[in-house]
């Protein structure tokens, strides 16, 4: 009788358990699904940081599998990704992630990546070449650009512990000549007039990207095929008449001596 009304008793009990510990196991996901997959409009993002991979997505709605890893962010600093595509995803863990599926601008990396990687990119409205130039001498803006070589990459830095492309030319015109030039690589080639390669001097602004509108990257010429500027590795000399960098044109922000 007692092992009768023990039995009863813990019957009961269970009635009065919490369920939220059967429903999630219920409901738990055993595989990734694609929730739903649509076309956007040509959006431009650049990455947040340093950190993400974009991925090929394989299997089926129901059943969606994470294949190979194609591009580390890591490796893109100055990349402007064209996301054509969104795809929310459920996975296993049953939390919703929404991804885009980019490219860059010379159509040499894409795949689908989770949107918290990347941040808009952001534009200068400046279309005119008529910022001041600043003078001063040569001599001083090398000696202001060599004084950081060896610091780190950070996007968005402006000095005087780590640097962006942009943020590494402000400051040294800044500090050698007391030259003001505008936070974007883009804006910085929109401000000043523009040279020819065989008219640019040591003291120019050098720029790559994908066209005069779509500017990625910005160094200070040394002249001979070099420049100084900061990039994934940090500040530092190199060429740059290497495959990977796309020249785009050169600006002349100061008069120098």
């Amino acid at each position: 009788m007692k092992i009768k009304q023990l039995s009863l008793t813990v019957a009961a009990a269970a009635a009065f358990l919490p369920v939220w510990g059967l429903t999630t196991t219920a409901s738990a996901n055993t595989t990734n699904t694609i929730n739903s997959t649509s076309s956007m409009p040509d959006t431009q993002y650049v990455r947040k940081s340093a950190t993400g991979w974009t991925y090929n997505l394989g299997g089926t709605a129901s059943n969606m599998t994470f294949g190979k890893k194609t591009h580390y962010l890591k490796n893109y600093p100055n990349t402007t990704w064209h996301a054509t595509q969104k795809r929310y995803i459920t996975k296993k863990n049953g939390v919703k992630y929404l991804y885009y599926y980019v490219t860059n601008g010379k159509k040499t990396a894409s795949g689908w990546i989770w949107h918290g990687y990347l941040q808009k990119k952001s534009y200068s409205h400046t279309t005119s070449t008529t910022s001041t130039k600043g003078t001063g001498t040569y001599a001083s803006v090398l000696k202001a650009a060599q004084a950081q070589l060896g610091k780190p990459y950070v996007y968005g830095g402006n000095g005087p512990s780590s640097f962006d492309c942009s943020g590494f030319t402000k400051y040294v015109f800044k500090q050698a000549i007391g030259q003001t030039l505008p936070r974007t690589a883009q804006a910085q080639y929109n401000a000043y007039d523009h040279v020819s390669a065989s008219n640019a001097k040591p003291g120019d602004l050098i720029f790559f990207g994908t066209s005069t509108s779509n500017i990625t990257h910005c160094g200070i010429y040394l002249g001979n095929h070099k420049m100084i500027d900061a990039q994934l590795r940090g500040v530092v000399t190199e060429a740059t008449n290497v495959s990977w960098w796309h020249t785009v044109g050169y600006a002349r922000p100061a008069t120098l001596s």
